[in-house]
């Protein structure tokens, strides 16, 4: 299960704002929020980051929604 629409709901952004930061179409980010495609892990890469928070979380693997603590660092 992604996470991708709690994620962006949270934060109250659209879908064309996440999707303008990953260099694709709203539609195509509307088909990564329902499933219908996959993320590269490019752009799962950048969610995580833009969201501070783990991959893991992202696709469901785990409840933490802490982030890594390289994120910080890495800027």
């Amino acid at each position: 299960m992604l996470r991708l629409k709690d994620l962006r709901e949270d934060k109250d952004l659209s879908g064309k704002y996440i999707a303008d930061l990953l260099g694709i179409s709203q539609q195509q980010y509307s088909r990564l929020e329902t499933g219908e495609n996959r993320l590269t892990d490019d752009k799962l890469i950048t969610l995580a980051e833009f969201y501070k928070t783990s991959i893991d979380y992202i696709l469901g693997l785990t409840n933490e929604i802490k982030h890594y603590p390289w994120i910080e660092t890495k800027k």
